[in-house]
C-alpha cells in the first residue's frame, strides 16, 4: 500500500566513509511485487557481451580527486540492464513528455525511448503526450512506434511539442492512473524534474505501480551532480558561428566591435566554453561573475585597450551577465515565466548601446558595434554526433531503470559512467561556473581580459565554495555529516 509521508532518502552506508545515496524501488512500498527473467539475455545483439548485466553492488563515486587517506564518499547507483525485471513486455504502457524549453537532443532522447522499449524489452505500448505537462490532462496523445519516430533525430524541436508549466500533480497522476500508464518518462530541466519528484511521491502515496523516470534536459548545462547535459556540445559548436561572425565583421572596419549574446540565465558555461573553443574572443562576460563598466579596470577601459592594440575586439556575454546593472538602468519588473524563471532584461542589446553612447560621448574612438543573438537559431538545430551518443546512452539507461523497478530518479553521466540519481539530488541546487576554478582562470588567460574582481570579491567567492573533504575526519564522522546535509536538504 501507499503512503501519505514523502518518502525519505534511502542511504546505504558501508566502511571507509561509504555512502550510497540510493533511488526509490517499486518494491519499497509495493512488498511481494513478481519478478521476471530479462527478455536481453536471449537477444541475439547482447549474446555476446560478457558481463552485461550490472551487479547489484555496483555503483559511481562523485567525486573521484581524493587524497590517500581521503574517505569513499558519496556514490549513486551505476545504471545498466538487471537480471531480473519487475515488468513483463505486454504489461508496459509507458509515456513520454518534454517540458519546457527547446534543446538539441529532444528527438534524439525520445526515439531512443521508443526505440529501447520495443527492441530491448519488446514493449509495445508506448504514448507520447502532447504539449508538456498540459498534456496529461488535456487528453493529447501520440501513439509512439520505432517506424514513426526513425527519422526524428534529423530534426530540431520535439515532435511531441513542449510548453512551461502546466504541472497540476492530482490531475496528471489522475490522468496517468486513468489511461493505465505504469512507466512515464519526463524529459526537462530542473523545474520538471521538480514536477517528476512530486508526480513520483504522489503515485506512491497511492500505491500505484508506475515507475516515474527523468532525464535532465537544460541547454545552459545548469543541472548539478552529472557531468553535463545534452545539447550543450551541439550549443558551444553551433556558437562557434556567431562567434565567428562578429569577429568577421569586427575585423572589418576600423574600431569594430562584435558582441554575441549566448544562452545562460544563472549559470555561464555556454559562453564560458564557446569562447575557450573559438580563440577569438577577447571578452566573456558570464552571470556568475560581476564586471563594471566605468572607470580604471572596467569594461569601457578595456574595450578602449583592445581597440588600440588590435584594431577590434569581439565580446560574448550570457543572457543572465550583468542583469544588476541592467536593473539599476531600467525599471526592473521581477516578472516570471511559467516555469518560475525570472523574466531577464535583453542584456545583449542593453551593452550593446551603452557601449555606443560611451565612445559617442567620450569621442575619443569612432566604433562600430555589430550584435548578434543566435539564441533560437541554436536551440532549435538537431543534436550533433556527440550529443547523439548521448541521448542514446541515457536513454537506454532510463529504460534499463524503469523495467528493473527503480523508480523516482533521473538518468545522468557522473564521471563518465550512466548512473540513478535520486530527484532532490538534481533539484537541491544549480550548477554554476566556478569563477575561483581553474577553467575560468584558463579562459581569463586565453583572452586576456581582467577579472573584474578585486581581492575582496575573490576571499567571497572562495568563501562560498564547497569545502574540500577533511581527510582526518573519522568514517563515522563524516558519514554522520553526509547523512544530516542529505535529510536537511531533501526535506
Amino acid at each position: 500500500m501507499g503512503s501519505n509521508v514523502d518518502s525519505k532518502p534511502k542511504l546505504v552506508s558501508g566502511t571507509a566513509g561509504y555512502v550510497l545515496q540510493d533511488v526509490p524501488h517499486l518494491s519499497d512500498y509495493l512488498p511481494n511485487l513478481p519478478t521476471y527473467t530479462n527478455p536481453l539475455q536471449d537477444n541475439p545483439a547482447y549474446s555476446v557481451v560478457k558481463q552485461y548485466f550490472v551487479h547489484v553492488d555496483d555503483s559511481v563515486p562523485e567525486r573521484i580527486t581524493v587524497n590517500s587517506d581521503s574517505p569513499r564518499g558519496i556514490h549513486f547507483r551505476r545504471a545498466g540492464p538487471r537480471q531480473r525485471v519487475y515488468f513483463e513486455a505486454d504489461e508496459v504502457h509507458a509515456a513520454i513528455v518534454t517540458c519546457g524549453g527547446l534543446c538539441p537532443g529532444l528527438n534524439t532522447v525520445i526515439r531512443e525511448l521508443v526505440c529501447s522499449l520495443y527492441h530491448m524489452y519488446g514493449v509495445k505500448k508506448v504514448l507520447g503526450i502532447n504539449g508538456g505537462y498540459k498534456g496529461f490532462y488535456a487528453r493529447n496523445t501520440i501513439n509512439l512506434t520505432p517506424k514513426n519516430v526513425n527519422d526524428i533525430h534529423k530534426r530540431g524541436g520535439t515532435v511531441l511539442g513542449t510548453s512551461r508549466g502546466g504541472h497540476v500533480t492530482s490531475k496528471i497522476v489522475d490522468s496517468i492512473q486513468d489511461r493505465g500508464i505504469n512507466q512515464v518518462y519526463i524529459i526537462g530541466g530542473d523545474g520538471t524534474q521538480r514536477g517528476a519528484s512530486a508526480i513520483f511521491e504522489e503515485v506512491r502515496r497511492r500505491g500505484l505501480k508506475v515507475a516515474v523516470v527523468g532525464i535532465p534536459k537544460t541547454i545552459d548545462n545548469d543541472i548539478p551532480v552529472i557531468d553535463k547535459s545534452f545539447g550543450f556540445d551541439t550549443a558551444v559548436e553551433e556558437a562557434q558561428r556567431a562567434i565567428n561572425a562578429a569577429h568577421v565583421e569586427a575585423g572589418s572596419v576600423e574600431n569594430g566591435i562584435g558582441v554575441v549574446k549566448l544562452m545562460g540565465r544563472y549559470s555561464g558555461f555556454i559562453a564560458m566554453y564557446a569562447t575557450l573553443a573559438s580563440r577569438d574572443v577577447d571578452c566573456c562576460l558570464i552571470p556568475e561573475s560581476p564586471f563594471y563598466l566605468e572607470g580604471p579596470g572596467g569594461l569601457y577601459d578595456y574595450i578602449e585597450k583592445t581597440l588600440k592594440e588590435n584594431g577590434h575586439m569581439v565580446i560574448v556575454i550570457a543572457e543572465g551577465a550583468g542583469q544588476e546593472l541592467v536593473s539599476q538602468s531600467i525599471q526592473s519588473m521581477n516578472k516570471q515565466d511559467e516555469s518560475g524563471n525570472k523574466l531577464l532584461q535583453d542584456v545583449g542589446l542593453w551593452i550593446s548601446q551603452n557601449i555606443k553612447d560611451h565612445f559617442a560621448k567620450q569621442k575619443t574612438l569612432a566604433i562600430t558595434l555589430k550584435y548578434i543573438d543566435p539564441t533560437y537559431m541554436i536551440r532549435a538545430i538537431p543534436s550533433n554526433a556527440s550529443d547523439n551518443v548521448y541521448c542514446t546512452l541515457l536513454a537506454q539507461s532510463a529504460v534499463h531503470g524503469a523495467m528493473a523497478g527503480y523508480t523516482g530518479y533521473t538518468s545522468g553521466l557522473v564521471h563518465g559512467r550512466q548512473t540513478y540519481i535520486p530527484f532532490y539530488r538534481i533539484t537541491e541546487r544549480q550548477n554554476h561556473v566556478v569563477i575561483t576554478d581553474r577553467m575560468w582562470a584558463r579562459l581569463l588567460s586565453s583572452t586576456n581580459q581582467p577579472s573584474f574582481l578585486g581581492s575582496k570579491s575573490v576571499d567571497e567567492e572562495k568563501k562560498g565554495e564547497e569545502p574540500i573533504l577533511d581527510g582526518n575526519c573519522s568514517d563515522e564522522t563524516l558519514v554522520t555529516k553526509q547523512i544530516n546535509s542529505i535529510y536537511h536538504n531533501a526535506l
